[in-house]
């Protein structure tokens, strides 16, 4: 199996998850977010505007679209990871793919900078800490890509188990130090209502969740039949230099 027909798996697999991500972001995180613009309207003496297409065609556009380009960095990925996980076939290195990455790529980051809902964010320090949660989702992937490097270079020496601890350990210690140093910004205003900022937050992990999941699940099925464990060799040819 080409890379390219990789690609088009991740990219189907991302259309699946931006709409599920959507689905699930309109049921669960639609309430939080109108909570939020409620406050806000009421903070600024302001009338609420209805958010019909915002909240539907707006936001299923933005999440199919997000879903379509996470597939596609995700089958490229998979197609590096396929064969050096072990022993793993195509459902389980697609499982341990998109796991590895919501934790990488999302809540790490999201534990340093939690998503805020309208109102609870200064607006002169959006652009402040937007620039600073890119640079820790940069500084996690290329810690995570270090700690798997090195996982793999001790792996003949110290066998899988401790080689997988040794990595993992190298990225918990690192990305600790990082979440310290880098600066907290914008804390929500303290009459702004807690329940909601919860729910909010709690809505942003799920959709998150949803999405990785559905990328896993959904490429796993598509590559299994197709990517026997013995073609690995075939995958590699087309990524190699």
């Amino acid at each position: 199996m080409t890379v390219r027909t990789l690609l088009v798996r991740g990219l189907v697999a991302g259309v699946a998850a931006g709409v599920l991500s959507w689905l699930f972001s309109y049921l669960f995180g639609e309430p939080a977010l109108r909570d939020a613009l409620a406050f806000e309207g009421h903070a600024h003496g302001e009338e609420l505007v209805s958010r019909g297409v915002q909240s539907t065609i707006g936001l299923g556009t933005a999440l199919v679209l997000y879903g379509v380009a996470i597939g596609g960095l995700f089958a490229l990925a998979y197609a590096v990871a396929y064969g050096r996980i072990g022993s793993l076939g195509p459902r389980a290195t697609a499982a341990v793919l998109a796991a590895g990455a919501f934790v990488v790529v999302f809540l790490v980051p999201f534990l340093k900078y939690p998503a805020n809902p309208p109102a609870a964010t200064d607006d002169s320090t959006v652009g402040q800490r937007t620039g600073l949660y890119l640079v820790l989702v940069l500084v996690s992937v290329l810690l995570a890509v270090g700690s798997v490097l090195l996982g793999r270079r001790l792996h003949p020496r110290v066998g899988a188990r401790n080689a997988v601890l040794l990595g993992g350990g190298l990225y918990l210690a690192a990305i600790t130090v990082v979440l310290l140093v880098l600066p907290t910004v914008s804390q929500p205003p303290a009459d702004f209502p807690a329940t909601v900022l919860y729910e909010f937050r709690l809505a942003s992990v799920g959709n998150q969740v949803v999405l990785w999941a559905t990328i896993g699940l959904v490429f796993g099925v598509f590559t299994a039949r197709a990517l026997p464990r013995s073609r690995a060799a075939s995958v590699d040819s087309e990524v190699a230099p």
